[in-house]
C-alpha cells in the first residue's frame, strides 16, 4: 500500500466521516473537507482531531464549502501547500429531500443539483490541474443505487441529482485516463441507518401542494415508502461497509481499480442495470477506436 494524500468532500458525518477515519487508519493522509469548520461543524473538526490523536493517524480537517468556488479553491490550495500533492479526490458531499416532486420549487431542485452535482465540478476544476500535472491520480465518486435501481416515490429531486452526478462521473472517466487519472464509482444502496441522509432530508416548500398529495390519493404513501425501504434492508446492514469498500478500492494497484463498485445490502437491482450500461459503454468505445480511454495511461 502506497500512502496517498486524499481529500473527501462532505466529511463531517455519514459516509464521508466513516471513510475519512477508515482511510486514515489504513495509513493515508486524509483531509476531511467540510464547511463552517469554526461554526456548525466545529464539533466534527474536534472529533476528527481526537480520532487522529487517539489512533495515531493522519486525519486533518479542511474548510471546504462545496457550494462556493472561493472556498473550494482555497481548500485545495491549502492541501497542496500543506502536503505538496493531491493523489485522490473523493466526491461525497450530498443532500437528500423527501416529498412529492410537484411540491418542490424549481429553486429547490436547483439547490439539490448545486449540492450534489455542481459541487463536483467546482472541486474538479480546483483539483484536477494538480493531478494532471502529477500524471497520476484517482477520482472516487459516491453515487447511489437509485440512479439505476428501484426508485420509490417522493425522492425525485435527490434521485435526479444523483443520476446527473453519476452521468458526469462516467463522462469524466474517459476524459481523464490519458492524464493517468483513474475513476471509481461507488454505488451505495439505501442505507436507512448510520448516516444522516434521511434524518436531515429537505421537504417541499409548497406545503399546500404537498398536502394535496399527502391528504389525497397518495395518503399513506410517504410512510409506506420509508417503512418499505427500511424493511428491505437486512438487519446487519452497516453503513461502514461503504467505507470498507472505498478503502479496498484505494489500496488496489494503480490501473487495477474497478470502474464501479456496488455496496447494496438490499439488492435493489442497480448492479444488474449498471452492468449492462457499463458494458455498452465499453463496447461503444471499442467500436469507435477509443478503447484506450477505458484504462488510465501510466504517464
Amino acid at each position: 500500500m502506497t500512502k496517498q494524500v486524499i481529500v473527501i468532500t462532505g466529511a463531517s458525518s455519514g459516509f464521508g466521516a466513516l471513510t475519512a477515519r477508515a482511510l486514515a487508519k489504513a495509513g493515508h493522509t486524509v483531509y476531511a473537507g467540510m464547511r463552517a469548520t469554526t461554526g456548525r461543524n466545529a464539533k466534527a473538526v474536534a472529533d476528527a482531531a481526537a480520532f487522529a490523536k487517539d489512533n495515531g493517524v493522519d486525519l486533518r480537517s479542511v474548510e471546504l464549502d462545496v457550494g462556493s468556488n472561493a472556498s473550494v479553491e482555497a481548500g485545495i490550495a491549502t492541501i497542496i501547500a500543506d502536503a505538496g500533492r493531491l493523489d485522490i479526490v473523493m466526491h461525497n458531499a450530498g443532500h437528500m429531500s423527501f416529498g412529492p416532486a410537484e411540491a418542490f420549487t424549481p429553486e429547490q431542485f436547483a439547490e439539490l443539483f448545486d449540492i450534489n452535482v455542481l459541487s463536483t465540478q467546482r472541486v474538479n476544476r480546483a483539483a484536477l490541474p494538480h493531478m494532471r500535472r502529477q500524471g497520476k491520480g484517482l477520482v472516487v465518486w459516491v453515487s447511489s443505487s437509485s440512479t439505476r435501481g428501484g426508485t420509490p416515490p417522493y425522492l425525485s429531486p435527490y434521485f435526479a441529482a444523483k443520476a446527473a452526478m453519476d452521468s458526469l462521473a462516467v463522462s469524466y472517466a474517459a476524459e481523464l485516463t490519458r492524464w493517468g487519472i483513474e475513476t471509481s464509482i461507488i454505488v451505495p444502496g439505501a442505507f436507512t441507518k448510520g448516516t444522516n441522509h434521511f434524518a436531515h432530508s429537505g421537504s417541499p416548500a409548497d406545503t399546500v401542494r404537498a398536502a394535496e398529495y399527502n391528504e389525497g390519493p397518495y395518503k399513506g404513501v410517504p410512510e409506506q415508502a420509508l417503512q418499505g425501504l427500511a424493511a428491505l434492508e437486512p438487519a446487519d446492514a452497516d453503513a461502514g461497509s461503504v467505507a470498507v469498500a472505498i478503502v479496498d478500492v484505494i489500496d488496489m494497484p494503480f490501473g487495477k481499480r474497478p470502474f464501479r463498485v456496488h455496496v447494496d445490502p438490499s439488492q435493489d437491482g442497480a448492479e444488474i442495470v449498471n452492468g449492462v450500461a457499463d458494458r455498452v459503454r465499453a463496447e461503444m468505445f471499442r467500436n469507435i477506436g477509443l478503447q484506450d480511454l477505458l484504462k488510465p495511461a501510466n504517464l
